[in-house]
């Protein structure tokens, strides 16, 4: 057991000061303060505190040499404060769904960090069948890339909600090859029909290379095991060096454009970025298995 004491922990533009209590890696208490003399204790004072990040990449090179993952991983996840890889597999058909996940579960088990894997699909593949088999292998997010505004017709919906249930993995849009104006329409229906229908899902597309906020964690069952400070939950989080332009910017603005200041990054307890190295420890991720999307209440 050890404190850590004197936490800037960021959420919200806000900067709330406190001791975490960690004992096996994990977060057993937290307090505003502390007198506990009997244990060791790690001063962050100087440092502005936030939980590792989750970031989604569609095009991590897992089908080619273990040098290639292995630079994209230190380039895209471990220098940006990331310690979960969100990624897919991209389904033309619902039999490649097996054979496509263990293909990418076999590569990432290199992985120094933990990783997440949803699907991709056409439209023409939101089926009773296929949304079955999701919830079978438990995935957690379904990224529907749609290309033409017709596409979201004739889907029988009433189904689909039933076939999802219980497990809800989120119905996440991709809107590709249209103009703005018409990417906008597409997400407007979108999000008409899943409201109308009562269908698990974000009404807007995920930023890659980019922090996934807290609701979007939630939806696809990572929160609050991942991105949060909560008593039971892992320790993996980012020290940035404090500076009077950072003091009340929001978690976006810190992860964008200072990320000069960031200077250590901690998964499930231990270092594994400080300064500019990077301990690459391969295997050490895990496959993230979500138990219930959208199980906590925000």
């Amino acid at each position: 057991m050890y404190i850590i004491e004197n936490a800037h922990i960021l959420k919200d533009k806000q900067l709330t000061i406190c001791s975490l209590f960690v004992k096996n890696e994990q977060i057993t208490m937290v307090q505003k303060c502390t007198s506990h003399d009997q244990f060791m204790r790690m001063d962050l004072e100087p440092y502005i505190m936030t939980p590792s990040y989750v970031l989604l990449s569609s095009t991590i090179p897992y089908k080619g040499s273990f040098a290639a993952l292995k630079n994209y991983i230190i380039e895209h996840f471990l220098f940006k404060g990331s310690t979960t890889i969100f990624t897919y597999v991209d389904l033309s058909f619902q039999k490649e769904l097996s054979d496509k996940l263990n293909e990418i579960k076999n590569a990432l088990i290199s992985s120094p960090i933990d990783f997440i894997i949803g699907v991709k699909i056409p439209p023409k593949l939101i089926t009773p069948s296929l949304l079955r088999s999701c919830k079978k292998y438990k995935i957690p997010a379904i990224f529907i890339e749609i290309k033409e505004l017709d596409e979201l017709e004739g889907i029988p919906w009433g189904w689909i909600r039933e076939a999802m249930f219980p497990f809800n993995s989120p119905l996440i849009p991709i809107i590709s090859s249209l103009e703005k104006k018409e990417a906008r329409m597409v997400l407007s229906k979108w999000k008409d029909i899943m409201i109308k229908e009562k269908i698990p899902a974000l009404y807007e597309t995920i930023e890659e290379n980019a922090p996934i906020p807290i609701s979007i964690q939630n939806k696809i069952g990572l929160y609050p095991q991942k991105g949060s400070f909560m008593t039971g939950t892992e320790l993996s989080y980012n020290l940035y060096l404090k500076s009077k332009e950072i003091m009340k910017v929001d978690e976006e603005s810190l992860f964008h454009y200072h990320s000069n200041r960031l200077v250590v990054t901690v998964h499930k307890g231990k270092v594994i970025r400080s300064g500019d190295k990077v301990l690459f420890s391969p295997g050490s991720g895990e496959y993230v298995k979500v138990r219930t999307p959208s199980y906590f209440s925000l």
